[in-house]
């Protein structure tokens, strides 16, 4: 608060002439001149309280007692305001790879100290024979034991790991959940197709550019792909229309359609994206979604490792970089163009892509076929890229769960200000 205007109304309060009480005085005392010399002592004293006001300004002095002083409350608001400092963490282990985020929550948001990722292929070989192989559980915990040594080294104190879909439908995934709490302590919650639409749209959802009615929020992930029908409202809120989980991912359609490490024939391609759109027809005919997109205001965001990868070769990457792929725009048609080109190379061409690498080159392939599929069946002239999803929405979740309640005014100093002024007019 500045410090003029409140000595120049300090000064100028006293000195402010009253009409009446003006007047009447003038005709008492016509023959003095008093009145000016009233004046200047006024200047004067106006001078010396601003001095004294500036003194206090610079010069510190002893505390005084508070009252209804801006500095009273000041301490009360900055507490308020003050961010957690709790230590969270969110792991999504999904049929292709694990991934642990761990964040602070910060005014607004959360910034993360610290992540890992790493693929696993927990789901390789159950769609043939419904269970997790031994081999496919061994990497998995291993990862898991990263996970859990960055976990305590963090002094994490509120936490949630979920499994998606591998763990789902394997046979064996009761013994594999039961392996991992003995050997890593981590306690992991199989949470339903519905749950990680949730998570999924609460991670990636300020991605939502404003003035959209609608959005479609797909996540492609290993053993299935979920589709999220959202419904856009004023502020930016988001409610969930409709989802639906296809039983197609990158890895269980790889394997029905080639093995690792072959090229695929462009015949073989064309038949992955027929067997998707033939499972995005019952979608189409729950939501009309086809109906909606025509009248624009709808957005279609995608969240899958394929996606940030055709958008780091779109944007020619030297290598990934987040930053860049996180929110970035890509034309239909341009991504179209990419897939074709990606699905045509060989295996070891999309291996020597530094943003595919080795260990996508077989499964990127699935990936464009399922992006393809969605993009043919629902004509919308871009899409937008999210480099997030269901760890951020778990971590989102937890620190809303966790947010203390607001704190409560103070009571005005010297009692009830209803009071004050009744005793004021009284």
């Amino acid at each position: 608060m500045s410090l003029d205007p409140q000595a120049q109304g300090a000064g100028a309060g006293p000195g402010t002439p009253d009409s009446g009480g003006q007047a009447e005085h003038q005709q008492k005392n016509s023959g003095r001149k008093r009145r000016p010399r009233r004046r200047k002592r006024c200047a004067k004293g106006q001078d010396k309280a601003q001095e004294r006001t500036q003194r206090s300004a610079v010069q510190p002095s002893a505390p005084a007692k508070q009252h209804n002083s801006t500095s009273a409350k000041r301490p009360v608001r900055q507490q308020s305001d003050r961010p957690l400092r709790g230590v969270y963490s969110a792991i999504d282990l999904g049929t292709n790879n694990c991934r642990l985020l761990i964040a602070r929550p910060t005014r607004g948001g959360f910034r993360v100290i610290d992540a890992f990722s790493r693929i696993v292929r927990l789901g390789e070989g159950v769609s043939s024979n419904n269970k997790l192989s031994d081999e496919a559980m061994d990497r998995t915990i291993e990862a898991l034991k990263v996970c859990a040594e960055k976990i305590a080294r963090r002094g994490v104190t509120c936490m949630r790991h979920v499994a998606t879909e591998a763990c789902r439908v394997a046979e064996n995934s009761d013994e594999f959940i039961a392996r991992v709490k003995r050997e890593t302590g981590i306690n992991l919650d199989v949470i339903s197709a519905g749950e990680e639409a949730r998570l999924a749209v609460m991670g990636c959802q300020s991605l939502i550019a404003p003035g959209n009615r609608n959005a479609l929020v797909f996540d492609i992930g290993g053993g299935s792909t979920e589709l999220i029908w959202v419904r856009v409202h004023p502020g930016q809120r988001t409610e969930i229309s409709g989802w639906m989980s296809i039983p197609w991912g990158v890895v269980n359609l790889s394997e029905s359609f080639g093995r690792p490490g072959e090229t695929l024939p462009i015949e073989h391609y064309d038949k992955m994206v027929k067997l998707v759109v033939d499972h995005l027809q019952a979608f189409e005919d729950a939501h009309q979604v086809s109906s909606v997109v025509r009248k624009r205001k709808t957005q279609f965001l995608g969240t899958s490792g394929t996606v940030t990868t055709l958008a780091s070769l779109h944007l020619n990457l030297p290598r990934y970089i987040r930053e860049k792929v996180d929110g970035a725009w890509m034309k239909s048609q341009d991504i179209h163009g990419l897939s074709r080109r990606v699905a045509t190379m060989t295996h070891d061409e999309r291996a020597a892509q530094v943003c595919i690498g080795p260990e996508r080159a077989d499964l990127v392939v699935a990936g464009c076929a399922i992006l393809e599929a969605i993009l043919g069946m629902w004509k919308v002239p871009s899409l937008r890229v999210a480099d997030r999803g269901i760890r951020e929405g778990i971590l989102r979740g937890l620190m809303q769960m966790e947010q203390p309640p607001r704190r409560a005014r103070p009571l005005y100093h010297g009692g009830d200000r209803t009071q004050k002024k009744v005793e004021k007019n009284g």
